[in-house]
């Protein structure tokens, strides 16, 4: 059995072991539509929202079925949290951050610049009062969200030239939008929006100098590494990118408890899944694209220097705006302190050993 199938296999054991008891007393039947933020052509990103949909199925003995649908199939992309919200459809699969032009508090539950790593993001989640502010804020839209997915620290993007120095992001057109393109803005940059199937014909044309998605595996997939050569990490604006399932608040407390309990558990299986496949495939990942010709770079101290202030007076201009994105940065900066006071002492000398015996040729 292959290592994602044994995994699958042990996560969904995992929702029915904790749901079915109480599920196999309902025979209520559910059906629900479920629109993705992403093509179906990125079995990550996509594939995260058809394990859900499996998970609550398995669980149910089918009478919970969430019908999946891939990026503009049903909604358009940039309307996918208005959908939920409205109820027209029940569900999504997305990152908040797309929608961060509303309030900017719709930022932070998906990633904070120079914030958290994956497993950082998850502890504050989970136990450092994460999900209980961002359950009030989400509540707010009308909307009841969990974790359920993500993608790891992702890469700086592929640029057409190198860049050396904070003045070389002035004019430079960066496929980056949202949040993470408003602070490259204030070092001279133009962000650009463009849908992931439109990037490589925009780099290829010159109509933009750069262009970040998420990191290797997916960017492989994409081509980028025939126009842009230049490879930069790290992706300081994304050191995680958290997604979370998305469902109509009312028709999510409509749903009997144990359905709900479903849905809850399921989320959090596809949390774990999602980050574990990620960490296969890209190592796989970052040694093709180096074989097809990609020129991995890191940003050098300066700018990520100049970055970190750009990212921090953006940071004060957001929390005046918004009163619930200020108290979320609150939380989230306090946590960050003390959790890289640890890793410091934990996490980072061993991965630093262990990194030097890779490239010794030890491991």
């Amino acid at each position: 059995m292959k290592r994602r199938q044994l995994f699958g296999a042990a996560a969904a054991g995992a929702v029915v072991g904790l749901a079915m008891p109480a599920v196999a007393q309902s025979a209520t039947k559910v059906s629900w539509r479920m629109t993705s933020a992403f093509p179906n052509s990125l079995d990550t990103l996509f594939g995260a929202a058809k394990l859900l949909s499996k998970y609550v199925s398995d669980a149910t003995e089918g009478n919970f079925v969430i019908d999946v649908f891939a990026a503009g199939e049903i909604v358009p992309p940039a309307q996918i949290a208005d959908a939920v919200m409205s109820g027209s459809i029940e569900a999504a699969h997305t990152a908040s951050y797309y929608y961060w032009g509303k309030d900017p508090a719709w930022q932070l539950p998906t990633t904070m610049p120079f914030g958290l790593n994956a497993r950082g993001m998850n502890a504050w989640f989970y136990y450092g009062g994460g999900n209980e502010i961002c359950d009030d804020f989400f509540a707010a839209q009308g909307i009841t969200a969990f974790p359920a997915g993500n993608t790891g620290a992702q890469m700086g993007g592929w640029f057409r030239k190198q860049i050396t120095k904070p003045e070389d992001f002035q004019g430079l057109k960066f496929r980056m939008g949202g949040f993470a393109g408003a602070i490259l803005q204030k070092l001279g940059a133009i962000p650009q929006s463009q849908p992931a199937a439109q990037i490589y014909e925009a780099l290829e044309k010159g109509t933009i100098d750069a262009a970040e998605f998420v990191g290797p595996y997916d960017d492989q997939k994409l081509g980028f590494v025939k126009v842009a050569p230049y490879y930069y990490y790290p992706g300081w604006w994304e050191g995680s990118a958290a997604l979370h399932g998305m469902f109509n608040k009312a028709k999510f407390e409509a749903l009997p408890p144990a359905y709900q309990a479903v849905l809850k558990t399921a989320c959090q299986a596809v949390n774990t899944d999602m980050l574990a496949h990620y960490d296969l495939v890209n190592a796989t990942a970052i040694k093709a694209v180096v074989a097809e010709g990609a020129k991995l770079q890191p940003f050098n101290p300066e700018i990520l220097a100049a970055c970190w202030k750009a990212t921090e007076d953006t940071y004060t201009e957001m929390s005046a705006k918004s009163p619930t994105f200020g108290k979320m940065l609150t939380s989230l900066k306090g946590f960050r302190r003390d959790y890289y006071l640890w890793t410091q002492v934990s996490e980072y000398p061993f991965d630093a050993f262990m990194m030097g015996q890779q490239r010794a040729g030890a491991l």
